[in-house]
């Protein structure tokens, strides 16, 4: 028998309508504006509030020590403010699909996908909790590539309804986490289609490895598939411009089927690059390292 489906509790329908309110009135502005207020409510509100800032501070003090305290603070309020960006663009599909089609596709590992596709193989494109992830994905849609999104179920079911609705707008299919997905992913790949997943939420029966010089328990499940269906595996980037309202796309060199944890490491190795090179755009508001060994 299937699983019951999870009902909202008081909290979820509380926090829904707060959300709701929020992105709706926010959707009055145009879309400027908006992201910019929404950057400034994350940064100053929202975060501060619901614990986000002291998570984004432990983190940099354990993966960055000896980094100057002023940089550290300044590097605290750009996080935050880019994840306010990133929402806003999340539930503002129409534009961020906009975008997307301004933001060509650029980077090594675009031609291996190209050649995937046209021999009807499969492929998988991983990303992280950086730039904006959905941007690619849009941008491959829009150059023919045939993607199903890979998702993580939200604890609160009607903010989840809702995030659902507003990232199927940018493409389906898209495969929910774990067993409800499971069928319908791998039918995906067998035909041929590409598969868009993230690799940098902390997975309790996940594998220690190496992640900005720590240990962080990381999911080798997207390696194994590529290894399953002989997938092309591409690591992908959506990356931020400076004016912070348009975007530069980056498809790394394809990682070698060779094993779980050594095509793992080179995913990792992969997004930290991109880390180092713009820290302010990726989440460090995921509690990443814990349960690995170190910190």
């Amino acid at each position: 028998m299937p699983a019951p489906k999870p009902t909202a509790t008081a909290k979820d329908r509380l926090e829904y309508a707060i959300f709701v309110t929020l992105v709706s009135l926010l959707r009055v502005l145009p879309f400027r504006q908006r992201s910019a207020l929404m950057a400034w409510i994350m940064s100053r509100v929202i975060a501060p509030l619901a614990g986000y800032t002291k998570r984004v501070h432990q983190n940099l003090d354990l993966i960055w020590p000896d980094m100057p305290r002023a940089e550290h603070n300044a590097l605290v309020t750009s996080v935050t403010r880019h994840t306010g960006r990133t929402i806003c663009e999340l539930f503002s599909p129409k534009d961020l699909t906009r975008m997307a089609k301004e933001t060509p596709l650029t980077g090594p590992g675009l031609a291996a996908l190209q050649e995937a596709q046209k021999a009807g193989k499969p492929a998988i494109v991983i990303s992280g909790h950086f730039g904006n992830y959905d941007i690619v994905r849009a941008a491959l849609i829009n150059e023919g590539f045939h993607v199903g999104g890979l998702y993580r179920r939200m604890n609160n079911t009607l903010i989840h309804k809702f995030y659902l609705n507003n990232i199927s707008t940018i493409g389906t299919p898209l495969f929910e986490r774990g067993r409800p997905g499971l069928g319908a992913m791998l039918r995906h790949l067998k035909e041929g289609g590409t598969l868009a997943a993230l690799i940098d939420v902390r997975v309790n029966n996940g594998v220690p490895l190496p992640f900005l010089g720590q240990p962080a328990l990381t999911a080798t499940s997207m390696a194994e598939l590529a290894l399953r269906y002989e997938a092309t595996l591409v690591p992908v980037y959506g990356i931020r411009s400076a004016d912070a309202e348009h975007f530069t796309t980056y498809l790394d060199t394809a990682i070698p089927l060779t094993d779980p944890e050594t095509m793992t490491r080179a995913l990792n190795t992969s997004l930290e690059a991109r880390v180092r090179e713009n820290p302010e755009q990726w989440f460090w508001i995921h509690n990443r390292w814990k349960g690995g060994t170190g910190g």
